[in-house]
């Protein structure tokens, strides 16, 4: 199922125009790997010397191309990214292998570069031989026709079962100079934290050495996109990468980073947070996004994983779907967490309004501001502890009818 088969979710964010990043050309192609008249191929071609970083998947079923890219960023160098929609090529033995030997080659001739400075990702169905030869034939009339200000296109090409595309602009100061960020993402279910299935492309202009890019690269995507959760599924394909063209004229920047890339990490991060809550509201079958905030908790790890119990619990999600103001399923979730919690002392708000204090109901609570702010697509759940000074975040989306007519038809 394509994101075109499917109404546009009604927390979709609006398309941002993203303006060319020097050292970049890219384009898309319909190579019909599964889809039918539309956009499945992406590639992107990088200037010599573009350094590179990335994060992946911790699922221990991880897809060929996730094993590329893991051995080829030791390198730190990259010249080309060649993404497909439609086919994972996941739990392809062999033949997964083959395919991402095949497409790096044909890229690199293309380019002109090594086959270990291509980088590939794969999003789909699991389980199928991936159709390189298709893949491949459509790589050379696709390479023809890159240019600058393809970002749009390139942020439908890499859609599944999405449905809006998803791109995002930072600008930042390194010394007196001004450098872009701009970067494009996909997902929508089958995603939770450890990267989920989602992958994401970024690009600057910066000059940044891969060290120190990926250092900024982890950093960020731990306080985004392992935040975050549509339904506690980590996918096998979860990718993020970056790359750093070195086309802006500033500084050199020292192999550890430092002060001198404050404001870049800065928008790098915030960059990453945008596009890992787009993915959120566009979770399959979504109808509503909800933020989860945990204090008071004894360490801030702790927080955290409550936070994510509370986010990926079946019953709160369905609650919320309902609009039903059921804090105690809230309750339910700390409790399961696994990490410390008081029952007499624990706080619920939700939508600011505090349901239960110190292990009860508020004395005389009204569910009526309640009730209304359940109404609405954007939900705030505030849970403290009582135990310490701990905070953490998550965001989730509510899980509805929808959410399995999608999934329970994914292959057909």
């Amino acid at each position: 199922m394509a994101g075109k088969d499917l109404p546009t979710s009604p927390l979709a964010m609006p398309l941002p125009a993203v303006p060319p990043v020097a050292g970049v050309r890219l384009g898309v192609a319909a190579a019909g790997i599964r889809y039918k008249g539309r956009p499945d191929l992406t590639m992107f071609e990088f200037v010599p010397g573009t350094t590179v970083a990335g994060v992946f998947t911790l699922n221990k079923c991880p897809g060929a191309p996730v094993d590329w890219c893991r051995a080829a960023l030791k390198g730190g160098k990259a010249r080309a990214l060649v993404v497909n929609a439609g086919n994972a090529n996941v739990f392809t033995g062999k033949l997964g292998r083959d395919a991402v030997q095949a497409t790096a080659d044909a890229a690199a001739k293309l380019v002109g570069c090594k086959a270990k400075e291509v980088f590939l990702a794969s999003t789909g169905v699991i389980g199928e031989p991936l159709p390189h030869e298709k893949l491949t034939a459509a790589l050379p009339a696709l390479f023809g026709k890159l240019r600058d200000n393809n970002w749009e296109d390139a942020a439908r090409g890499i859609m599944t079962t999405d449905t809006f595309p998803k791109a995002c602009v930072r600008k930042a100061m390194i010394g007196e100079t001004e450098v872009t960020i701009a970067g494009i993402a996909k997902g929508s279910g089958m995603v939770a934290p450890d990267m989920a299935t989602m992958l994401c492309f970024i690009a600057t202009d910066a000059k940044i050495p891969a060290a120190a890019l990926q250092a900024a690269l982890k950093k960020g995507t731990d306080a985004s996109f392992n935040r975050t959760t549509v339904d506690s599924d980590t996918s096998t394909s979860d990718t993020v990468l970056v790359f750093a063209t070195g086309q802006a004229k500033h500084p050199r920047v020292p192999a550890e980073g430092g002060p001198m890339l404050r404001d870049f990490v800065k928008a790098l991060h915030e960059l990453l947070l945008d596009l890992a809550l787009q993915v959120v509201r566009d979770g399959e079958g979504a109808q509503k996004f909800i933020r989860i905030d945990v204090t008071g908790a004894t360490t801030a790890r702790s927080a955290q994983r409550i936070a994510m119990a509370i986010a990926n619990s079946p019953l709160v999600k369905t609650a919320i779907a309902g609009e039903d103001a059921n804090w105690g399923r809230i309750v339910m979730a700390v409790g399961k967490a696994g990490e410390p919690a008081d029952r007499d002392k624990l706080s619920v708000a939700v939508g600011g309004t505090w349901m239960a204090r110190d292990g009860g109901v508020v004395p005389g609570y009204d569910e009526t501001p309640v009730v209304a702010h359940m109404k609405g697509r954007e939900i705030e759940i505030t849970v403290d502890i009582g135990l310490g000074r701990g905070k953490g975040t998550a965001w989730t989306c509510d899980l509805t009818h929808g959410y399995i007519d999608i999934n329970g038809s994914y292959r057909s």
